[in-house]
């Protein structure tokens, strides 16, 4: 059964950043492909971040160049790191995973199966 459990998250001021972990459990990361969404009030859930099996990235243009996706396989642990943090990246942070082949990237939340609680990141002004 795969399980993902996030943590990391927490309060910091505008400017701050945070590092984000979902560790991983029931399977073997390097075969699957992970991504990072998040849940802001009043929005929908958007895809901020993913990565594959190879280890190539993709990012949503709202948090290009200030985030950063990572996993390491021998831990079986997703990172996002965040900086330069604005108010508006307040929201839940959510993990996803889904096994995947070949060097695919997998955006959008239908494409996931998997999936984390959530920790809730607040970035004050």
């Amino acid at each position: 059964q795969v399980q993902l459990v996030e943590s990391g998250g927490g309060s910091v001021q505008a400017g701050g950043s945070l590092r984000l972990s979902c560790a991983a459990s029931g399977y073997t990361s390097s075969t699957y492909c992970m991504g990072w969404f998040r849940l802001a009030p009043g929005k929908e859930r958007e895809q901020v971040a993913a990565v594959n099996t190879i280890g190539s990235t993709e990012y949503a243009e709202s948090v290009k160049g200030r985030f950063t996706i990572s996993k390491d396989n021998a831990k079986n642990t997703l990172y996002l790191e965040m900086n330069s943090l604005k108010p508006e990246d307040t929201a839940i942070y959510f993990c996803a995973a889904q096994r995947c082949f070949g060097n695919i990237i997998l955006w959008g939340d239908t494409t996931y199966e998997n999936w984390g609680q959530g920790t809730q990141v607040t970035v004050s002004s």
